[in-house]
């Protein structure tokens, strides 16, 4: 029952942060919504196993992940507005305020991956999954997170070839979505 509230109240959090996308299918923050709603369901399911025998392999390789998913995030956020540089737009935009760049960032982890910040939520969601990779809801959970994260980030690409033009249609054809050299 707590995780139950826990969900609500998280969404209740996560909700006005993309109840401007979700008005627009078309927007990637229509998919994040979801791939979010999805990763905390897939969290709060599989939360009472967190811990359980947390020196095994598959605990082991779990922690690698989320070790990942952290650091990918701290050096997106990071990037984005350091080198990015983004400033608040004079229309309202679905796009949160971070989200507004003006520069097109293609060093450090966005030299190798043009999604840092959502490989960091693939990597969370696939350590969630290894806390229980038989159970049939963490399956569809974590392969329902990492659709709409597919969905978002390709969204996302369609928004920055309008916005950054020949330089990011470049700089796609140098990187990979969400793993280098691979994916």
């Amino acid at each position: 029952m707590l995780r139950v509230a826990l969900f609500f109240a998280a969404s209740a959090a996560i909700l006005p942060l993309s109840w401007r996308s979700l008005k627009d299918w078309r927007t990637h923050g229509f998919y994040r919504f979801f791939a979010f709603e999805l990763l905390l369901a897939l969290i709060l399911l599989n939360a009472p196993l967190w811990f359980r025998n947390p020196l095994s392999v598959r605990q082991l390789v779990s922690w690698l992940l989320g070790a990942v998913s952290i650091g990918l995030a701290i050096e997106g956020f990071r990037l984005l507005r350091v080198i990015g540089r983004p400033r608040p737009t004079a229309a309202p935009s679905a796009n949160l305020p971070f989200e507004n760049t003006t520069t097109l960032v293609t060093i450090g982890a966005y030299r190798w991956i043009r999604h840092p910040l959502y490989a960091s939520l693939l990597a969370l969601a696939w350590s969630a999954w290894l806390k229980d990779p038989l159970g049939t809801g963490s399956v569809a959970l974590t392969l329902g997170a990492s659709g709409f994260l597919l969905a978002t980030a390709m969204a996302e690409e369609r928004e920055n070839l309008k916005r950054f033009g020949a330089a990011y249609a470049d700089y796609m054809k140098s990187t990979q979505r969400f793993i280098p050299f691979l994916f």
